[in-house]
């Protein structure tokens, strides 16, 4: 089975880095979508502490990653990376699940979810 999500080393580095800063090393990152945005879903990513009921766990580069059983078939090969550059960094999020996007980059939809599109 093609992994649920691919992170890469600098996005891991990052992640890393923000756990420590925040004092969450020894929490899991959890990965999800819900519905909203332009587009009608939108991901979240943010530190858990207990593994749920038909969450997938994930290691990658030493991180546990957590994706629930809703938002698993969405993400399917999403890749998560961090990029800098001279206006700064931040986290990009590849998914070859959507089929349209916002221009912001931030909100989706795929073929089978369309989720709860919300006025930009």
């Amino acid at each position: 089975m093609k992994d649920i999500i691919i992170v890469t080393e600098s996005a891991a580095l990052q992640i890393k880095d923000m756990m420590k800063e925040n004092e969450e090393e020894n929490a899991y990152l959890r990965v999800s979508i819900k519905g909203g945005g332009c587009s009608g879903l939108s991901y979240g990513l943010g530190f858990a502490h207990e593994v749920e009921e038909g969450d997938t766990e994930l290691v990658q580069h030493g991180i546990t990653f957590l994706v629930d059983k809703e938002s698993a078939p969405a993400l399917v090969g999403t890749v998560i990376d961090y990029k800098q550059s001279l206006m700064g960094g931040g986290f990009t999020i590849e998914n070859p699940n959507a089929i349209a996007s916002c221009g912001c980059g931030s909100s989706f939809r795929t073929a089978t979810n369309q989720g709860t599109p919300e006025e930009c």
